[in-house]
């Protein structure tokens, strides 16, 4: 896109690149930025999932930039398409996205990993919301933490401001997995080709349902399944994909996934 968020496609594989020094932090233009390139990797059906990383190995993202709101950003001015980030907000994004967090992930950078299905981290990254400090809330953390980790783990962090360092992070569950920064990437690039390799209408259904399903009750949202009333579901159940895993099982070869 140009020399603040980069992309590069291998495949199915859409990986997006935040490179803006000293700390990555995220102005109202380069959210904007960040918005129409994830709206690209949801609208290419050539494309299976994403892989967000940043440039260095410092920050992983500051988050909010400090230095443009003072010079006339305004916190609730226009984020784009898929608000902060690119992703908070983006709707309908039925694929699964990938962090490689490698360094601070402060703030608004915390939430662009938490907006991500999968978190990987290198060994010496560290994590924080000192939003509390600066007498402001932190939003989207304090909506999708506690849904992350153990409620009173994530209510320490919002209201204290503290660090989490990558390994207390793991043992919480908020990452998958901690890896030397040397074999982020590569770890990172081997879950994405297995991702790829899978069946993209159930990634879309098991997306879907669990967005659309977190404020139902279980009945409810289980009875919408069996019913077909999810898109994806609907879509999944009437496929191609939809027999093509009972075939290969029975005809004792590995499954071959159109996506339709």
């Amino acid at each position: 896109m140009n020399d603040t968020v980069s992309t590069r496609r291998e495949g199915g594989i859409f990986e997006v690149t935040l490179d803006r020094p000293k700390a990555n932090a995220i102005d109202l233009e380069t959210s904007r930025i960040m918005g129409e390139v994830f709206r690209e990797f949801r609208d290419d059906p050539i494309l299976r999932v994403a892989i967000v990383q940043t440039a260095g190995d410092r920050f992983f993202s500051a988050g909010w930039d400090l230095k443009a709101a003072a010079e006339g950003d305004a916190v609730d001015g226009d984020y784009g398409v898929g608000g902060f980030a690119g992703l908070q907000e983006l709707r309908d994004l039925n694929k699964p996205v990938i962090a490689a967090v490698n360094g601070m992930a402060v703030g608004g950078g915390f939430e662009l990993a938490l907006a991500c299905d999968l978190i990987f981290a290198a060994d010496h990254s560290t994590f924080a919301l000192p939003e509390i400090r600066a007498g402001t809330l932190a939003d989207a953390a304090t909506l999708k933490l506690p849904k992350r980790i153990p409620y009173h783990v994530a209510m320490d962090m919002l209201l204290t401001g503290r660090w989490m360092e990558a390994r207390e992070a793991h043992r919480w569950g908020l990452v998958n997995a901690i890896l030397p920064k040397e074999n982020l990437l590569d770890h990172v690039w081997e879950i994405a080709r297995q991702l790829e390799a899978g069946p993209p209408l159930v990634f879309a259904a098991i997306k879907e349902v669990a967005r659309e399903a977190e404020g139902m009750k279980f009945q409810d949202a289980l009875n919408r399944i069996t019913k077909r009333q999810f898109a994806t579901v609907d879509t999944l159940y009437g496929s191609e994909d939809g027999l093509e895993g009972f075939k290969a099982f029975a005809e004792k070869r590995d499954p071959v996934w159109k996506g339709k």
